[in-house]
């Protein structure tokens, strides 16, 4: 029987879980809130070094002749807040934007206020210099506007008082002492015996904070010439949270632990003068903020080491050989830090500004003259509220292995951004955050994030027409085949959504990405030849490094620039942007695309196509071949080049010689060998995938080799879409998912059932082979959705809002 949590920290604990529920609609937001200046101003500490390292605490206490049925405020900060109201935390934020598109949040605070003084609390971070890569900021400031004269009781002003924490300091330099490219932000060192404790409940006194200095006054998007930052309603959810525990204990030096300790049910107690070591495992890589409930313990020190995997070797030589993740002979664990030195008082809560990724968690602590207790060591996980709405099942149980790895993986990558690696980067690049987009919305049917992505890389767009290859970004990076890959993204979007106001609004930023393509090609071929900027495409060692950014991932080119890869990649987005050109009645700009598209798909073939082999080349020298360049090939096919799709397929399957995607580059790889015809085979693809459990990992890699750096990579989560989209046979019969097309590719499977979400309701579709070349089917479409099944050559209609049930005896047999 387990032992329940003493009271007060099952009351710290559902404290933490107290904000609104994610994914639960957010309080609408009126007209004059986007359209005219605040009355609130923003404000600062007085004397901060505006843009410098700092954490920050503001207070008010407002009173209130009862509990209100609503009390609804804006709220932001740079560069990030964490709001309570009466000691309970509410939210954190605000989502990331940039200067230009500032994010506020809209939260009802009535279920945490009562009649009388109530506190309202916040705390502030600004990462200063040593910021995470995707936090653009301004300066230290926050801003909290009511939402009628009822709520203007909390607008920030200076009846708001201040105080600048002495307790921190930033823990940097990771990457270079991890010896990787790791810009997610400092570790937090924190200094117990100097911090502010119960600084956001009510009963604090501070009457010795300073009266906070406004900033300047607050204005949305649109209606100054001179705002700091241009405020704009949050678009997305609030995130989600749950409590996460470690399983076990790995390894434990100079202590025993009770199973009792990691079910919260018993305390751990690390005698005074001591030196104790644990390794702890939580199963699975998560992200999480870790809280560490301490009492007791003057003048010791906490050292938290969060890493994906352990290593093995002598850690000075900083090996990059991991292994098998469950197993740890030999291994030592290197990562990212945290720091905390408790100032020896009771029910210490230490918890990261910033949450972590981790499967396991090294702790180092030594005492001094005083016993430290921990009270409790739990995780609060957080990510984007995506819900699993749709579901596949088969006989082959490796494919729900697959499903859950992949789940996962796109579950801790997505946040308030898709991002490219929860642990190392926390960016969203294009080339990812597509693949993410479309994962995630065949799964959850949640089309807010694709939204807030699509529209977060159109307002990137500079002088020259590119997007950024990620956003937000504070530094500058440019990838001018991800300006392409967004275009196929506002493709995507279009395809499955029927919402003709947003796709229209992007079509300015296709042209200005095409334009600059053609100002950067050759005239007469139609080849893109620039050189500038990193034109990667996926990560391939064979291919060296680029002589203008010396970085890999970049395909081969001949003299002049030319690269069958990025030509392909051009022509797609031509054929995409043509399509959509055409759609919203700009003909003119559709026959233009068209033309180019066609014209550099024919100089390609004639520049690269080696009969001899029937495969297209990556250059004019016809020396590499790739299954890039040929994915591409068929994926552009316009019907003017007589070619045999299928067998070009087959070799993207059997040919050894043709360099080999990696995870990413495979999206690619396998919706064109479905599109070969070739939809039966695509289970036999699935090998890196399948590999992956037996390597310990409990999420897809960034490159499926075993020591990649990044263990959670959502590029590589896709195989939840084709099992959905392929071997289901779920997608778009026409523009908007205004019909379905149910095209099933079972493979060696005798049964499956796959559910998609759709705006209408859920599609779904179980199948099952049967004797004689048969295939019984079951689909249901929701309401005002029609479609149709095809199979082996025949053609079955679906009527809306029924269950169609039939056999199906395939042609050929």
């Amino acid at each position: 029987m387990t032992t329940p949590l003493p009271f007060t920290r099952v009351l710290l604990f559902v404290a933490s879980l107290a904000a609104q529920a994610a994914g639960e609609p957010l309080p609408d937001v009126p007209a004059r809130i986007t359209e005219q200046a605040w009355d609130a101003s923003w404000i600062a500490p007085a004397d901060i070094e505006p843009a410098a390292y700092g954490v920050y605490h503001f207070r008010k206490v407002v009173h209130l002749d009862r509990q209100p049925d609503a009390f609804v405020v804006h709220i932001s900060a740079d560069n990030r807040y964490r709001l309570f109201v009466n000691g309970v935390p509410v939210n954190i934020g605000p989502a990331r934007g940039d200067l230009e598109h500032w994010r506020f949040d809209t939260l009802d605070l009535a279920r945490h206020l009562q009649a009388g003084a109530n506190t309202l609390a916040v705390q502030v971070w600004n990462f200063g210099v040593h910021r995470p890569v995707a936090q653009i900021s301004r300066q230290t400031a926050l801003v909290i506007q009511g939402n009628t004269p009822a709520e203007s009781v909390a607008n920030t002003d200076t009846t708001w008082r201040a105080f600048v924490n002495p307790a921190y300091a930033p823990l940097s330099g990771i990457g270079a002492r991890l010896r990787t490219y790791i810009v997610v932000g400092p570790g937090d060192e924190v200094d117990g015996s100097r911090y502010p404790w119960g600084w956001e409940n009510t009963a604090f006194d501070d009457t010795d904070w300073d009266q906070a200095r406004i900033v300047r006054n607050a204005e949305p998007r649109g209606t100054s010439t001179d705002a700091l930052w241009l405020l704009e309603p949050r678009v997305i959810p609030l995130k989600e949270t749950a409590e996460v525990r470690w399983h076990k204990v790995r390894r434990a030096r100079n202590i025993s632990v009770s199973e009792g300790f990691l079910n919260g049910s018993a305390p751990l107690t690390v005698p005074a003068h001591s030196r104790v070591s644990l390794l702890l495992d939580q199963n699975e890589i998560t992200t999480a903020y870790p809280e560490f409930h301490v009492s007791g313990g003057k003048g010791s020190v906490i050292d938290m080491t969060y890493a994906e995997a352990p290593y093995e070797g002598d850690p000075a030589e900083m090996s990059g050989i991991k292994g098998h993740r469950d197993e740890l002979a030999g291994k030592h664990i290197r990562g990212f830090p945290d720091r905390w030195r408790p100032d020896g008082g009771a029910e210490r809560i230490f918890r990261p500004l910033r949450w972590r990724t981790y499967r396991y968690v090294k702790l180092d602590i030594e005492t001094r003259d005083d016993p430290l207790v921990i009270n409790d060591l739990r995780g609060e996980f957080t990510a984007y509220p995506f819900a699993e709405n749709a579901s596949f099942s088969s006989d082959d149980d490796e494919l729900a292995e697959i499903w859950d790895l992949s789940w996962r993986t796109l579950r801790i990558g997505s946040h308030e951004i898709f991002t490219d690696s929860p642990y190392y980067e926390q960016l969203s690049y294009v080339g990812d955050s597509r693949i993410e987009a479309l994962v995630s919305l065949y799964v959850s049917g949640d089309d807010r994030l694709m939204r807030k992505t699509i529209k977060a890389f159109d307002d990137s767009r500079n002088a020259n027409g590119l997007t950024g290859s990620r956003y937000p970004d504070s530094r500058h990076q440019l990838i001018p085949p991800y300006s392409l890959v967004w275009i196929n993204m506002v493709h995507d979007y279009w395809t499955l959504r029927d919402d003709e106001e947003f796709v229209a609004d992007r079509l300015a930023g296709v042209r200005e990405v095409l334009r600059f393509f053609e100002e950067n090609s050759d005239p007469a071929s139609g080849s893109y030849t620039g050189r500038r900027w990193w034109n990667f495409v996926d990560w391939i060692p064979d291919w060296g490094r680029d002589p203008v950014t010396r970085l890999g991932g970049v395909p081969p080119r001949d003299a002049n620039g030319s690269s069958a890869i990025l030509d392909l990649q051009y022509v797609l987005a031509l054929q995409h942007a043509a399509e959509l050109m055409r759609e919203f009645g700009h003909h003119h700009d559709a026959d233009r695309y068209e033309h180019r598209a066609a014209l550099l798909r024919a100089s390609t073939y004639r520049s690269c196509w080696d009969a001899t082999q029937g495969l297209l080349a990556d250059t004019a020298a016809q020396d590499t071949f790739s299954q890039h360049a040929n994915a591409l090939f068929i994926l552009t096919d316009n019907g003017e080049i007589e070619f045999d799709r299928a067998t070009i397929g087959r070799l993207l399957i059997e040919d050894p010689s043709l360099t080999e995607a990696t995870f990413y580059f495979q999206f690619y790889i396998h919706e064109a060998i479905i599109a070969a015809g070739l939809g039966e085979r695509y289970l036999e693809l699935l090998d890196a995938w399948r590999a992956l459990p037996d390597m310990g990992l409990t999420t897809v890699p960034e490159r499926p080799w075993p020591d990649t750096r990044s263990d959670a990579h959502a590029w590589g989560s896709h195989p939840m879409l084709f099992m959905l989209n392929s071997v289901g046979g779920i997608r778009p019969g026409s523009a908007g998912f205004k019909t379905v097309k149910i095209t099933p590719h079972l493979g060696e499977l005798t049964s499956t059932k796959a559910q998609v979400p759709h705006p209408n309701g859920n599609i779904t579709v179980e199948l099952e082979r049967a004797s004689g070349g048969r295939l019984h089917a079951i689909v249901t479409l929701p309401p005002e959705l029609e479609g149709h099944l095809q199979w082996g050559g025949t053609t079955r209609s679906l009527t809306a809002g029924e269950t169609s049930e039939f056999t199906i005896i395939r042609d050929s047999e």
